[in-house]
């Protein structure tokens, strides 16, 4: 009879002569092979890290990484790789969110998509039982993508709006009008930089890695991180509405400046030291750690079997890129004249006015700007066209808006939505509508904006991106435009508003004529 041999069994924390260098070999090797695939993506992350000071912590994450995996090598001491071959699955899933990424332009998918295929690849590559003793480490990574910035629209409304209602419990007189307000002694609006997105990100960040060192239990760690996103955005709140109170008080001598920047910083990290001192009362790292069970026995896994599902994994990867050359061709530089085949009824062409307002957009293949009048009312019709769109030359992308990001001279002053007759019928379509002032506070725009993506009118910049993604991968043109009808505004806003749908009602015909045709010229 033959003698059965046990399998050798390594407890968590034993160390063995092997050690964990096997296991960290590769993992290096995974981030290696991704990146000779990926590294216009990677490239991408890195270059957004070093110039953007809402992601600058993303410098910080690729070490922090590396720390809490080697503070782990004792647990994967003697652990040999078991490769899960169906993990190529998801890994294929996060590759074709890539894929979408990169074909319409949205970086904030791309870089995600990458981040999961290190994950996933990670796990895949080393097995469950390395995967489950490096889950934090290898999660950490997912803060180093440069993810956020839709939250600062919404961030802002809100510390517009609790600055006022404080101002006003102070005694402090206010005029608001969306996210600008007036008080005695100064205009005040609340900008990007004021968001608090970047307290908030580095604020998770830091007090996720903070609960994951100095607390066991699930429950204590997930309620520090829920303190920690939620102190930093009522800190922001506070810290504008002092900054405004300070301006007010010192008749605008101290903060009214880059001061006020500084002073935020300054009032930030006294909150968030002041939420970790509050948070090592309960710190759990000091106490004795639990006895862990030995690991259970696995039985090798045979070298076919770890081959096999490490080439899958491998040729997963390796896939998109091969994928993408294919969908995304470079394309030979063209323009695209544009003109209304003939006038709307009741309209007659005029000059236009000096100055106005123009929407900040860029990378188009054609443009028609022109202003049109009836009696005493003025409408400026303003159409960017978009084919064959690629990289800087796109339709929806980050430095397209209706204002730059830069700009000093206008400031919008409402956004909403509206509805103009833009239908074959003339039936109401919804579109965005906007109030835009210039910086001395002598003229006002109301501006009615859409896209218009394969014949459909479309407010939603996601909405715009699935479209073009749909028509990417069917090999259907991409032809795309943007459209905004702009009147000058006096004091009786309905007059502006009646303007803009007579016109548009007039208009609609022709500027649909003219998007086909020149759709048809483009193929």
């Amino acid at each position: 009879m033959k003698r059965d041999v046990p399998l050798p069994v390594v407890e968590v924390g034993q160390s063995s002569p092997a050690g964990a260098a096997p296991l960290f070999g590769l993992l290096f090797g995974v981030f290696v092979w991704l990146l000779a695939w990926y590294w216009p993506t990677a490239a991408s992350i890195g270059a957004i890290w070093w110039r953007s000071e809402t992601f600058a912590h993303g410098l910080a994450v690729l070490p922090i990484c590396a720390w809490l995996a080697w503070r782990k090598r004792d647990q994967l001491a003697g652990v040999r790789a078991q490769p899960v071959a169906w993990l190529a699955l998801p890994v294929a899933l996060a590759g074709f969110a890539w894929l979408l990424g990169q074909m319409v332009a949205v970086n904030a998918l791309a870089h995600f998509a990458l981040a999961c295929m290190i994950v996933g690849c990670a796990a895949g590559v080393l097995g469950w039982h390395a995967a489950r003793v490096l889950a934090f480490p290898l999660l950490f990574l997912f803060f180093g993508v440069p993810l956020g910035e839709f939250l600062m629209p919404t961030l802002m409304a809100h510390t517009a709006t609790f600055t006022v209602g404080a101002l006003r419990l102070s005694g402090v007189p206010v005029f608001q009008e969306g996210l600008h307000f007036v008080v005695p002694n100064g205009r005040w609006s609340v900008v990007e930089a004021c968001s608090g997105i970047r307290y908030l990100i580095a604020s998770l960040m830091v007090g996720t890695l903070y609960a994951y060192l100095h607390y066991r239990s699930l429950k204590r760690r997930l309620l520090f991180v829920a303190l920690a996103a939620l102190v930093p955005i009522v800190a922001n709140w506070v810290r504008a509405y002092l900054i405004v109170m300070l301006g007010y008080l010192s008749d605008n001598r101290i903060a009214a400046g880059v001061d006020h920047l500084i002073y935020g910083w300054l009032f930030f990290g006294v909150v968030i030291l002041l939420m970790f001192a509050i948070g090592a009362r309960w710190r759990e790292d000091l106490q004795p750690e639990p006895v862990r069970a030995p690991r259970p026995q696995v039985a090798p896994q045979p070298a076919a079997a770890r081959g096999r599902a490490l080439v899958l994994l491998a040729a997963t990867t390796a896939a998109f890129p091969v994928l993408l050359a294919r969908f995304d061709a470079p394309v030979a530089d063209f323009r695209v004249e544009l003109a209304l085949p003939g006038e709307p009824a009741g309209w007659a062409a005029a000059p236009e006015a000096d100055p106005v307002f123009r929407p900040h957009y860029s990378g188009q293949r054609g443009e028609l700007r022109q202003t049109w009048r009836r009696g005493s009312e003025t409408v400026t019709l303003h159409v960017a066209y978009y084919a064959a769109q690629r990289a800087e030359r796109e339709l929806v992308m980050w430095s397209n808006r209706l204002i730059a990001p830069e700009a000093r001279d206008w400031v919008q002053l409402v956004a909403g939505q509206g509805a103009l007759p833009l239908g074959e019928a003339g039936e109401a379509a919804r579109v965005r509508h906007a109030v835009v002032g210039s910086a001395d506070e002598r003229r006002r725009v109301a501006v009615w904006e859409w896209y218009w993506v394969d014949g459909r009118v479309v407010t939603s910049d996601v909405h715009a991106k699935a479209l073009k993604a749909l028509g990417r991968l069917s090999g259907r043109p991409d032809d795309a435009a943007y459209v905004a009808v702009l009147v000058p505004l006096a004091d009786d806003a309905g007059a502006a508003a009646r303007s803009a749908q007579a016109f548009t009602r007039a208009a609609a015909p022709l500027l649909g004529q003219m998007l086909h045709e020149a759709r048809e010229r483009v193929r």
